[in-house]
């Protein structure tokens, strides 16, 4: 069994290959994949080559963690229902081919359990769960601040921005590019420079702009909270404007399965609105030029490639 697959061989550059799959178990399922989408945040940073070193991480490798695909066989202890549609948050199953994330192919085969059944309504949009469960991560975990501050008006902290609504908050939301700042319901997008206020309690940044922090730490009331919802390479502040206010710092890190299905849960009752935030599609076959669009564009929010004419 094979696959057509995006490979990213080198950063920068990247061929749609077919690979052979690992045999599936029976604890497995076999998903043919129907969309897969496009992260601006850790698979920009691995298409720039700036990716921090963690286990199972280097080239050539399959990226994608945000793909929807129906069920096209299940093993008798995968718990898979044949025909189903389901999110897969990537796969490892190409062989001597990376697959830390692994969802940007026309097949994949995981363990039943990675595999979560949606609803047919989603469509689309399901690829949109990983960043909607980010988001709760984020923002709605046990302990969390809801954000007063927002910075980035992107796919991710659209998403942060609407559950913060849902959950009674009314967050400002920052944005330089005057293009991204449509498309906000219940709060308010600006321009920094418009922004005078300095008594933030809790911010949270999914620009991914490591250079931003002493601008957010300067706008934090005393004792205010800044969240590093995005993926940084590097880290640096300084020290003495931290220390009076006494800032504090939380990073958010990789969502949980209880994330997702909260995510879900909103998604699928309607609460959370998904509309909007696919703004570009491609077919596999123009893979490169898709993801120097979704890594170039600011007008592309969401780039999801089509495989359902794949096999």
């Amino acid at each position: 069994m094979n696959a057509l697959a995006v490979v990213l061989e080198q950063p920068e550059q990247l061929a749609l290959s077919r690979l052979d799959l690992e045999a599936a178990t029976e604890d497995d399922v076999v998903v043919d994949i129907e969309w897969s989408g496009i992260s601006t945040g850790t698979e920009k940073l691995l298409w720039f080559g700036r990716m921090p070193a963690f286990p199972g991480m280097g080239y050539p490798l399959v990226p994608g963690y945000e793909s929807v695909g129906r069920i096209s066989a299940a093993g008798a202890r995968s718990g898979g229902r044949l025909g189903g549609r389901v999110f897969v948050p990537g796969a490892r199953c190409f062989g001597d081919v990376r697959g830390l994330f692994g969802g940007a192919a026309s097949r994949v085969v995981v363990p039943g359990a990675r595999a979560l059944p949606i609803a047919e309504s989603l469509g689309e949009q399901g690829v949109l769960l990983a960043l909607a469960a980010t988001a709760h991560h984020a923002i709605l975990a046990e302990g969390c601040r809801l954000p007063e501050l927002i910075v980035g008006h992107g796919v991710l902290g659209r998403m942060i921005a609407r559950l913060a609504v849902l959950a009674g908050g009314a967050p400002v939301v920052w944005d330089t590019d005057v293009a991204r700042r449509d498309g906000a319901a219940g709060y308010a997008v600006v321009d920094p420079a418009d922004d005078p206020r300095r008594d933030y309690r809790c911010i949270c940044d999914v620009s991914g702009d490591a250079a931003l922090l002493d601008t957010l730490i300067a706008r934090l009331a005393p004792g205010g909270e800044v969240v590093l919802a995005g993926f940084y390479d590097t880290l640096t502040f300084s020290f003495p404007p931290a220390f009076m206010r006494e800032a504090r710092l939380r990073i958010a890190s990789q969502w949980q399965p209880a994330d997702l299905q909260a995510a879900k849960a909103l998604a699928e009752s309607g609460q959370l609105s998904l509309e909007g935030l696919i703004t570009h599609r491609a077919e596999p076959g123009d893979a490169d030029a898709a993801y120097r669009t979704a890594f170039g564009d600011p007008a592309c929010l969401k780039m999801i490639l089509d495989w359902r004419a794949c096999s």
